[in-house]
This record gives C-alpha cells, structure tokens and sequence, in this order.
C-alpha cells in the first residue's frame, strides 16, 4: 500500500512540474479559445460554417480510418464491415464539405439529436437514483431542459444554429479564460519555488 501511495505522490509532483514548465501551452490555449468564442460571438455564421466543415473533415478522416484499418486487416472476421463503414464515412464526408449547407444541417441535427439523448438519459439516472437522495429533481430538470433545447432546435434549425454557436462560444470564452488563469497562477508557482 505504501508503494501505490508513493507512485501516486511523484505522478503528482511530475504532473505539478509539467504543468510549471508548460504553463505557456495553457495560456496559448486559453487565448485561442476566448479568441473563438468572441469570433464566434461576433459572426455566428462564419463559426456555424467552421463547425460545420471540421464536423464534415471528421467524418471523412473516420471513413479513411476504417478503410485503410480494414485493407490491412483484409485477413481478420468481418473486415469487410470496417470496410462498408469507411467507405460510408468517405462518402458522405466528401459530399459534406463538397456541400456546406448540408454539413452545416447535419451539424445542427447532430446536435439536437445528443441533446435530446443525453436528456433522457439523464432524467433515467434521476429515476435510478431517486431513494439515494431527494435531490434527484436536479437530474430531471436538467434532462428535461436539453430534451426541450434538443426539440426547439429540430423545430427551427435556423434559430437552433445560432443558439448553438452562442453555446459553444460561451463556453470556449469561459474554459479558455479558466485556462489563462491557471497560466498565470502555475507561471507565478514557478516563479515562487524557483
């Protein structure tokens, strides 16, 4: 026992001297998210078209993924299924960047679609959790609040997009501003024990 609590002790103090020697990677990241976020914010169609696009190059990367992981494994159960699945994700990826309304439409469906999933789920975890504690009310009103966000969005895709894109802006302000300040609290640690 005394062996884990040692190894746990130094992965923490090397994880603390990492982050003291890279405290830069966070600053930069942090001001490149509040960068986008205020972008975003600014002209929410530009940052709806980049989400897009990158949702769209995704989906193409994963088909060229698995069809490359299923021809080198043409020898292994059911690479041909890997195969189908790569090509799918070629396929339509290509004709999503090839066609930005749709990547764009695509991108919102997805979207209001996780919303409404996660949701649910977790109005069921409420109900599973409900003789634990009585607070499970939060759960179901939180999983009510995303099945509404998910279907106000699938009602009107147009204003869903922009509230999407003030979401992910909002959000990208406040973990990157998060990230600037642990940047310059690890940078003055440094300074401190140095």
């Amino acid at each position: 026992m005394a062996n884990i609590d040692s190894a746990f002790s130094s992965f923490g103090a090397d994880a603390q001297e990492l982050c003291k020697r890279t405290w830069w990677v966070f600053l930069l990241g942090g001001i490149a998210s509040v960068a986008f976020g205020v972008m975003a914010l600014v002209n929410p169609g530009v940052a709806l078209f980049v989400l897009a696009t990158f949702f769209a190059a995704a989906v193409l990367v994963d088909g060229a993924a698995n069809a490359i992981g299923a021809i080198r494994h043409r020898e292994k159960d059911g690479w041909w299924l890997m195969l189908l699945l790569g090509a799918l994700g070629l396929a339509v990826g290509a004709f999503a960047l090839m066609n930005p309304p749709v990547s764009i439409l695509a991108f919102i469906y997805l979207v209001a679609f996780e919303a409404i999933a996660l949701g649910v789920f977790t109005a069921m975890l409420g109900y599973k959790v409900r003789k634990a504690t009585n607070r499970e009310w939060i759960l179901y009103l939180a999983g009510g609040l995303s099945v509404l966000f998910g279907a106000a969005v699938l009602a009107r895709p147009v204003a869903g997009s922009v509230t999407i894109v003030y979401l992910i802006a909002a959000w990208a302000i406040v973990v990157g501003a998060f990230k600037v300040a642990f940047a310059f609290r690890v940078k003055g640690a440094a300074k401190g024990f140095g």
